[in-house]
């Protein structure tokens, strides 16, 4: 498509009203919305360009879960538009990834405006996350990463116990699970999930604005876990050095932060809170 004929693209999908609008700024870069909210952000010319602070924050980690440039088998809960399984494609090429996105009618969405290369290594499974996850085979995969939002809101069958065990299994000893979180003080939601990832994993931290965690406003928070010492001081480095500082709490800090939190089952597990009217919202 031509950049002086790239118009708006509007479509009612499974779950909400889908936008695509097309950036200004940057000839082949596109903002999908749902319902009004962000939910990915794509540059065709340049995949490794991460707009989304919480997105830059998953791919720090990804870039930390092997030597730079190795291929790695990645499994996405979560499609949307695409952004970080392209960006593994690129700066890891050779990259076998899974993406497991419920909403069919946005998976042709993206296929129709935004379609991937054929040799991407890419493939998409319409899918329930949790579902799909079950099935799949153990101690396939290098890293996992959970970016599900039913709305603006994580579905209460992705936070349990039962359902981290099963991301757990599928991961190789050395893999990392990969979560992305929203949630304000006082972050009972959060608070709960930290926990929960705990009782599966020996080793979590969690990376977000010191804004957020201070309670000042809701926000994305990522949660890195995995049975291997993870690659704090790198993060720690990448995320200080962001545009929108970040920091990643960990060990002590971590704890306390989790306070008396419990880990949640399936029978007790609830969706994540709903944000303040703006919280994520364009307008």
């Amino acid at each position: 498509m031509d950049e002086d004929e790239r118009a708006p693209v509007y479509r009612q999908v499974d779950f909400g009203a889908a936008r695509l609008l097309p950036d200004v700024d940057r000839p082949r870069a596109w903002l999908l919305t749902v319902d009004g909210a962000p939910q990915s952000y794509v540059d065709l010319d340049d995949p490794e360009y991460l707009e989304f602070e919480y997105v830059r924050r998953l791919g720090h980690a990804l870039d930390a879960a092997a030597a730079p440039g190795r291929a790695l088998d990645v499994v996405h809960l979560g499609g949307g538009a695409l952004t970080l399984p392209r960006y593994v494609a690129a700066t890891r090429p050779g990259s076998r990834q899974q993406v497991v996105e419920a909403d069919r009618r946005l998976v042709q969405l993206v296929a129709d405006v935004l379609p991937l290369a054929a040799d991407s290594g890419i493939e998409v499974h319409t899918r329930d996350a949790r579902g799909w996850l079950e099935q799949a085979p153990g101690g396939s995969v290098d890293v996992l990463v959970a970016d599900v939002f039913g709305g603006s809101r994580v579905p209460a069958h992705l936070t349990s116990v039962e359902y981290v065990r099963a991301a757990a299994r599928v991961l190789r000893p050395d893999g990392l699970y990969l979560a992305n979180l929203a949630d304000g003080a006082p972050f009972d939601f959060l608070r709960s999930q930290i926990a929960t990832a705990a009782a599966v994993f020996p080793q979590t931290c969690l990376v977000a604005e010191p804004s957020v965690l201070r309670g000042r406003r809701f926000g994305n928070a990522v949660l890195v876990a995995g049975a291997r010492d993870l690659p704090i001081p790198y993060l720690a480095r990448r995320v200080a050095a962001d545009v929108f500082p970040a920091r990643v709490e960990h060990g002590a800090a971590l704890r306390e932060l989790a306070g008396d939190a419990r880990p949640v089952g399936d029978t007790d597990a609830v969706p994540s809170p709903r944000p303040p009217d703006g919280a994520f919202s364009l307008g």
